[in-house]
């Protein structure tokens, strides 16, 4: 076999994740504990901070909860999707949630589990051996922080349906349809109210997390789909598990051996009166860098603050390498002590752990707590770890070897980390480069590291001296990716921004040693040009931070100027713009201020005030329309499939192919579409069950029809903005193109005034945008010294006008990756994305 594998026992991850349970899951298998008040009120509690963490920890408490059917045994395969209206669905094809009534809370199951605080069936009662979701708190919390929240189950045949707003139930538990497939689709939307910094999903930050989710579960397939904007579909399946993982991490690295080294176990462990299993599957490999990484997972759920089984893997580690090092003479007297640190280095690792009653420090599970996990993991590493190095001796010898290298390495990086720290502290004190600030309370002031002397000098003079302090940086950085620690001291730029920031640098104790007391300024702002060069030099920077003061970027403290790529300029009027759709609301605003428009239907001319205003609501209208295009309808055609007595949309949507004619039907309620769901068996429209064949499908007169069913989640958001437009005067069963005028732009006064009829609603926003045009002129700015003092303060230093991007650690993974990929060693893979990501340049420097 070409893989090294190392078992205790006989056991697979696939054999942990896939083996059913064996007891019935129904509503005896859900219990209660209390109500939902306390999670509006507290949200912290149960989800972390509601900021952009807090809001995609929404969608993976649900997500979590398909997880668990998946590691019963009884799910293959999830989608998530996310809507043009912001709300989010997941779907998968597990048990369904019960819908039975519960015996002793005299309620259907699925609304106990979505309705009532610590309801959920993973307290013991056997429905799930090996939960993420222990404290039960998930998919009830996402109910109550959710404007509304809506739940399918597909169970013993049929669709039921349930809705609940704010966490109270709307509308009951209801069938509204016949299906042979099995699973639960949750779909809900932030409450705005809760989520206040915001509410827009990031498609790359769920990616990574279903990527991961996929790797930890071998056999699990899992569908991200976003329908905003151009639609975007990514894929996870991985056969190979956390092997795979490993071998993806090391893509972009030279490896020390060609073959992960995989470790499997289980212990049984006593858990009340109960015996009960802990599987640990470890898998590592060594490369030829500097850096470590080793990813921790809980029952799937990630672990970034590590906790008891990475403190056993650590100890295990660092135990075994000693120990061989030891036995076989690899080690001299004169040969510095091999310390954690040191075996560490270079290597990457994936552990993940499946225990039946995890704990962790919050409901966020950054961090587990179970004592039992340290004493279970060392055991089944350090036992693998031997055997291994026994059956390989030159892999063994390899890593001792890496490991003696870097506790000399670590040694001298110690000596001349102290030499840097006391050259500052009795040298002159601060570089002569910096230009510091006036006020000293480090959470006041600002830090802004600047290209080149002839920014350097702008910024000087346009700064306010009062917070804000100026270190200009010439040349290239020393790319501490490729360099050991004593490398980078000796880089005099280096030296200098150390200096000025005042913490230290690198792991470890003693003097130089990072220490986030010594911070002196809270915001550290990386201010380059828009140009090739700038972009070398800011990651190059980054690059700093993130192997060598990553704390500063965990705890918010650095970012990334935004100085304005355009100047417009027209009729006198001058603005700075930084993409495309800040161009796009500037051309809306000066086409304002050029035309007037008439409503032809009253002859009342609209204030300027009033245009914005209806502008607002066809920018967000057009963003809908693309998105019922995109399903394959049609937008005016949808309008005028309004209620004739409550103005509401269709929420339901089919798609019907018979032939080469495609036909779309759209229904109001479920009630319309279970009836038509009825007349129309050989549509499914609901879905086959699982690996139902084409040709076993019913028939209507002889001929195959085929069917997309899509449900409008958008279609509430859009009932709302066009009775805005109806309350402001507008025909809205006019939204088409007629065949008179509806409207009149009017352009210019006196004899050189210019009318354009409108024929539609759409028809206005196109209108303006085309006036607005007209005249403008766009000039790039290419580098800071471009602007004299005063524009360089008032679009990219004054706190009221300027816009920072904060760097934020989103992915560890992703991150790690990147930085190899574009900042190591390796060519190969510089090359590769550079040749993938070509098309995708928008401002290129020749």
């Amino acid at each position: 076999m070409a893989k090294q594998i190392i078992q205790n026992q006989d056991v697979t991850p696939q054999e942990i994740s896939l083996r059913p349970v064996g007891e019935k899951y129904d509503a005896s298998k859900i219990d209660k504990l209390e109500g939902l008040e306390a999670v509006r009120k507290r949200p912290g509690m149960y989800i972390g901070d509601t900021d952009e963490r807090g809001l995609h920890q929404c969608v993976f408490e649900v997500v979590d909860n398909s997880i668990d059917e998946h590691l019963a045994g009884y799910c293959t395969k999830i989608e998530v999707t996310l809507h043009v209206d912001g709300s989010v669905s997941v779907l998968d094809n597990g048990r369904g949630i019960p819908v039975d009534i519960h015996p002793k809370w005299k309620m259907p199951a699925v609304e106990l589990v979505l309705t009532n605080l610590h309801a959920g069936g993973k307290f013991g009662q056997g429905a799930y051996k090996y939960s993420g979701g222990l404290h039960g708190v998930g998919a009830k919390c996402v109910n109550a922080l959710s404007e509304w929240f809506r739940v399918e189950v597909y169970r013993d045949g049929n669709v039921y349906a349930m809705e609940f707003e704010r966490g109270i139930t709307k509308k009951k538990l209801t069938v509204i349809g016949k299906t042979k497939r099995t699973g639960t689709l949750i779909t809900f939307k932030p409450d705005p109210q809760i989520f206040t910094i915001t509410t827009e999903f990031k498609f790359d930050i769920l990616a990574n997390r279903l990527r991961e989710l996929a790797f930890l579960n071998p056999g699990l397939e899992i569908i991200l789909k976003d329908e905003r904007g151009d639609e975007r579909v990514e894929r996870f399946y991985y056969k190979g598990g956390i092997e795979e993982f490993v071998r993806q991490l090391l893509r972009n690295r030279d490896v020390l051996h060609p073959k992960p080294i995989m470790i499997s176990g289980k212990r049984t462990v006593t858990v009340g009166e109960k015996e009960e299993e802990v599987f640990v599957d470890c898998v590592l490999q060594y490369h030829d860098g500097y850096n470590d990484q080793i990813l921790c997972y809980a029952n799937s759920i990630p672990n970034p603050d590590g906790g008891t089984h990475l403190t056993g893997f650590r100890t295990a580690l660092t135990r075994a390498i000693n120990q061989y090092a030891r036995q076989n003479n690899l080690l001299k007297e004169k040969d510095p002590t091999i310390t954690g640190d040191d075996v560490r280095e270079g290597l990457v690792c994936v552990l993940s752990v499946k225990l039946p009653n995890p704990r962790f420090e919050s409901q966020t599970k950054v961090k587990l707590i179970n004592g039992e996990v340290e004493g279970i993991v060392s055991s089944i590493v350090y036992d693998g770890l031997m055997s291994y190095f026994d059956a390989n001796p030159s892999v063994g010898r390899k890593i001792v070897e890496k490991a003696l290298l870097a506790a000399r390495a670590r040694e001298a990086a110690r000596k001349a980390r102290e030499t840097v720290r006391k050259t500052a502290l009795t040298g002159g004190g601060l570089p002569g480069k910096l230009a510091d600030c006036t006020d000293r309370d480090p959470a006041n002031t600002e830090l802004f590291i600047v290209e080149g002397d002839s920014a350097g000098g702008s910024a000087k003079q346009g700064r306010d001296r009062r917070f804000q302090a100026v270190l200009p940086i010439r040349g290239k950085l020393i790319n501490v990716e490729k360099a050991r620690l004593v490398k980078v001291l000796d880089n005099s730029e280096i030296q200098t921004l150390i200096s000025a920031i005042g913490t230290g640098i690198g792991d470890g104790e003693g003097e130089g040693a990072f220490d986030i007391k010594r911070l002196r300024y809270h915001k550290i702002i990386i201010m380059t040009d828009a140009d090739v060069d700038g972009s070398h030099i800011r990651t190059l920077l980054l690059t700093f931070f993130y192997r060598q003061m990553p704390e500063l970027i965990k705890r918010g403290h650095i970012y990334i100027a935004q100085p304005p790529l355009y100047q417009i300029s027209r009729r006198g009027r001058v603005e700075y713009v930084e993409d495309d759709q800040k161009l796009s609301k500037i051309l809306i605003e000066l086409g304002t201020e050029e035309c007037q428009l008439r409503n032809l239907a009253d002859g009342r001319v609209l204030t300027k005030k009033q245009l914005a205003e209806v502008l607002d609501i066809l920018v967000v209208l057009e963003r809908y329309a693309r998105a019922i295009q995109r399903h394959g309808g049609d937008f005016a055609e949808y309008v005028e499939h309004r209620h004739k007595k409550t103005n509401e949309l269709p929420q339901h949507m089919v798609r019907i192919r018979e032939g080469n004619e495609e036909k779309v039907v759209y229904f109001h309620t479920e009630e319309e579409l279970e009836k038509f769901a009825e007349g129309n068996p050989d549509l499914q429209l609901f879905g086959d069950a699982e690996g139902e064949e084409e040709a076993e499908r019913p028939q209507k007169n002889g001929i195959r029809r085929r069917s997309t069913y899509i449900e409008l989640h958008e279609s509430k958001a859009i009932s709302e903005l066009l009775l805005k437009l109806a309350r402001k005067g507008f025909n809205i069963e006019h939204y088409s193109a007629q065949d008179k005028p509806l409207f009149e732009l009017i352009e210019g006064e006196g004899p050189n005034v210019k009318v354009r009829p409108l024929y539609s609603i759409p028809e206005i926003l196109q209108a303006v945008r085309e006036v607005g045009s007209r005249g403008l002129e766009i000039k790039r700015f290419k580098g800071l010294g471009e602007m004299n003092p005063s524009e360089l303060y008032e679009t990219t230093m004054n706190p009221a006008t300027r816009k920072l991007l904060r760097v934020e650690l989103v992915d560890a993974i992703e991150a790690e990756e990147m930085f190899s990929k574009l900042m190591g060693e390796e060519v190969e893979p510089r090359r590769q994305f550079i040749e993938d990501n070509a098309l995708n340049v928008r401002n290129l420097d020749i």
